[in-house]
């Protein structure tokens, strides 16, 4: 007689699978160097609701990069509307930060009201920008038009052990007309340690100069080759204007150093700062040395305005009225200014500093040729 098999063989039952989490075998100190490679402040606040682990983990970064969306005006009762129409005012004081609707904010007190405490924008915008924050707090938002934004300061009080932090502002703050070259990139301790100033009228890319030189078979050189600044340069505003680019180049850098105080005094372990623009036009850099001479010794601050003192400078300035750099590229009233306070204890004879303060190719170029040619010195009483 035949024997039936058992149901169990029949239909057997499935084995059971346990769900595995590949990450759960990774140490903490894997994921936080994932997490520094990351560094973006937004990336890492999506990351924070992935897992308890990851939220617990996330505030152990060391390396943090915030992208600023927007800036928000400091005039409350001032509608997008007018604030629109105020920005085709232009000029190198005119404005300081752009809000992500395409308006001109007011200048300095736009940037201390994005780092500083809570305010309410009476103006509606359709800014579909996302938060800055990484948890739910809600001391130091804004809102806006229903979107609601989150200083610096705010969001950095998550983090416990940041040592290198990086943060992008949306624009430049200097209203510069198309087409006219201005960068500029400076250092700090408890006030200016150097400054280094490059400017242009205009700027000529390689694909352009190319052209002109089809058209007209005249080699693009510069009518003066022995670094002397020519004449007209006195007579016809050119003085000035670098005289003007040098100056609000100063108050931007002096007011992005007086707002970063908070963050500063708040983050003990802070080895690196750096607080650029999309726009590439000027950086503000602080290593470990001058952030502790900051907590040591607190800043003097300009009577008329939020932004560090400027103290009396000495200033050499290098000048070619048409520069060719080596990919092509032409810079029409090339200016370079080096900047460092009168009192400075390194020599002021010494510009070794200068080749290696360093912007991106092409002007990087600029800067060493630049600073073969004839040295100017200038002097600037404190402001």
């Amino acid at each position: 007689m035949a024997r039936s098999d058992p149901p169990s063989r029949i239909h057997p039952e499935p084995p059971q699978t346990l769900e595995i989490d590949h990450f759960d075998h990774l140490p903490d100190s894997i994921l936080l160097l994932v997490f520094n490679k990351i560094s973006d402040v937004k990336s890492l606040g999506r990351c924070c609701v992935v897992s308890r682990r990851f939220h617990s983990l996330v505030p152990q970064v060391e390396n943090v990069l915030i992208r600023v969306d927007c800036v928000i005006s400091d005039d409350d009762n001032s509608s997008l509307s007018s604030i629109k129409s105020r920005s085709a005012a232009s000029g190198p004081f005119s404005s300081i930060f752009r809000l992500v609707v395409g308006g001109i904010v007011k200048p300095l007190q736009a940037l201390g009201q994005f780092l500083g405490a809570k305010r309410s924008c009476g103006s509606s915008s359709s800014s579909s920008s996302s938060s800055l924050s990484i948890n739910g707090d809600e001391v130091g938002e804004i809102e806006q038009g229903g979107v609601t934004h989150h200083s610096p300061t705010q969001v950095l009080k998550n983090f416990e052990e940041i040592r290198y932090l990086r943060i992008e502002l949306p624009s430049g703050e200097l209203g510069i007309d198309d087409g006219v070259l201005l960068k500029w990139r400076a250092e700090f301790g408890s006030t200016l340690d150097h400054c280094l100033i490059l400017g242009a009228s205009s700027v000529i890319q390689s694909s352009q100069t190319r052209v002109s030189q089809a058209i007209d078979t005249t080699t693009v050189e510069s009518p003066d080759d022995t670094g002397s600044i020519p004449e007209s340069f006195y007579t016809n505003g050119g003085l000035k204007l670098r005289v003007v680019w040098t100056i609000s180049s100063l108050i931007a850098a002096s007011a992005r150093h007086y707002l970063l105080q908070p963050i500063i005094a708040e983050h003990k372990t802070l080895r690196s700062l750096v607080l650029s623009d999309s726009d590439g036009q000027g950086v503000l850099c602080m290593n470990r040395d001058q952030l502790e001479e900051l907590r040591v010794k607190p800043l003097s601050a300009s009577s008329a305005s939020k932004r560090t003192l400027v103290p009396a400078l000495n200033m050499r300035l290098w000048y070619a009225p048409t520069l060719e750099l080596p990919d092509g590229t032409v810079l029409k009233g090339a200016t370079l200014v080096a900047i460092r306070p009168s009192e400075s204890k390194k020599e002021v004879s010494d510009v070794s500093w200068v080749s290696s303060a360093a912007f991106e190719e092409p002007y990087e170029a600029a800067v060493k040729m630049l600073v073969k040619r004839k040295t100017y010195c200038l002097e600037m009483n404190s402001f």
